[in-house]
């Protein structure tokens, strides 16, 4: 259901930007790329400056709602791909320490936490809690 949603505002916000429609299944990392782009992009246009006859840029409501749309499935990716790199991390021997460090965080606990909390959100949101 979330990814019919997700697909349509994809599928809307290609049109919107790029005209041609095309969505590439990928890779999280590459889908998530994508819709970035295409968010960066409708947010360039809707900042853009006014037409000459004094109007503001084309863009619609519906436009906006399908970049808000996106923002819901890309924070789920971006979680997935933490929890997905941290874990990789740790299978390559690096510490919560370490982990720490790279993420900006103060504390080897602060690391290890923020990948609990991460983890039981994405459970949660797996199971429908959330």
């Amino acid at each position: 259901m979330a990814g019919d949603v997700q697909g349509e505002a994809r599928q809307r916000l290609s049109h919107r930007v790029d005209g041609n429609g095309v969505v590439a299944d990928g890779s999280p990392a590459r889908r998530l790329e994508e819709d970035a782009a295409l968010l960066g992009r409708l947010l360039a246009a809707a900042a853009g400056p006014l037409h000459s006859d004094g109007q503001m840029p084309q863009v619609s409501e519906d436009d906006m709602g399908a970049g808000l749309g996106l923002l819901t499935g890309m924070r789920l990716s971006l979680d997935r791909l933490e929890a997905q790199a941290v874990m990789g991390a740790r299978r390559q021997g690096m510490d919560w320490r370490q982990i720490a460090r790279h993420q900006g965080l103060n504390s080897s606990q602060a690391a290890s936490q923020r990948y609990q909390r991460l983890v039981t959100r994405l459970e949660e949101i797996r199971q429908g809690v959330r």
